[in-house]
């Protein structure tokens, strides 16, 4: 197995999701601060927006239009000319608050949802992954999911993969044209970690933020576990794939806990490991 040591490069955040690497500039929501940050290649950030009801999954419209999940309102926000634009409002559909988020090549949002109230000590329910249509429609078109959280689309948009927190595994669905997911599969199971963010290489392979187990894995297209970043006894909260060669493996830490978070207290980093394979889609 492959063993990557990583490095410090931007902190004093709260707690970061979502990261996304676009034009040149790691995006990031700090859930806990209400901010959307972009992070540029020296260390430097920007805050983008604030969200009052909590950020986290990101993405892009073709047109490089950024989406915003807004968790606790259930919304999905578009920014534009600064300021958020309501994109589609889930309230009605989805029970529990919202988190990660995939956009695929057509702009169709994928979004998942907790399921039920982590944070107030809820009685544990499963889940769905809802698809916003770049209209606004939404649909559920998976459910039952033990906690859905990262999401990355791959096989040339044919596939998506989705991290099941607390199952313990990392699934995939077949795509249809009109979106719909069908024939859930397990790629991994990972019974030891809480896998949480996660994003694709060029070589098919899928990097897995380990939560609570402080280690980012790697998984072959087969799902085997053939790298891995050690940084425990810090939480491994999610991962990006970014850089000016694609090689840079962004790592969000968390070094806390709930009080902490309850009082904006900085716990969050970002790291970066060098990896052999960029992101999948570099030149």
């Amino acid at each position: 197995m492959q063993h990557y040591q990583s490095t410090p490069f931007a902190g004093d955040f709260v707690f970061l999701e979502g990261p996304r690497w676009h034009d040149g500039r790691l995006w990031v929501s700090d859930i806990w601060a209400h901010t959307v940050y972009a992070v540029a290649a020296n260390g430097t950030r920007e805050a983008i927006v604030e969200v009052p009801q909590r950020p986290s999954g990101l993405g892009f419209l073709p047109d490089g239009t950024p989406l915003v999940v807004s968790m606790i309102d259930r919304r999905l926000y578009r920014l534009e000319g600064g300021r958020l634009v309501l994109h589609a409002d889930l309230a009605a559909s989805v029970a529990a608050e919202l988190n990660d988020m995939v956009v695929d090549g057509q702009g169709r949002a994928y979004v998942g949802n907790m399921g039920y109230d982590l944070f107030n000590d809820a009685e544990p329910k499963t889940a769905e992954i809802t698809l916003v249509e770049p209209d606004g429609s939404h649909r559920h078109v998976a459910t039952g999911l033990d906690f859905p959280n990262g999401m990355l689309i791959t096989d040339s948009g044919s596939t998506l993969v989705v991290a099941e927190s607390f199952g313990h595994r990392v699934s995939a669905f077949d795509i249809a044209a009109d979106g719909s997911l069908s024939g859930q599969r397990v790629l991994a199971e990972l019974p030891e970690l809480i896998p949480d963010g996660i994003c694709l290489d060029a070589a098919g392979n899928v990097w897995v933020a380990g939560a609570m187990g402080g280690l980012f894995v790697q998984l072959d297209p087969a799902g085997s576990v053939i790298a891995q970043v050690d940084v425990r006894p810090r939480a491994a909260i999610a991962c990006q794939l970014g850089g000016a060669d694609g090689r840079d493996l962004f790592c969000l830490v968390y070094d806390g806990g709930i009080e902490e978070l309850s009082r904006g207290q900085p716990g969050a980093s970002i790291e970066i490991a060098r990896v052999a394979h960029p992101a999948a889609g570099s030149p």
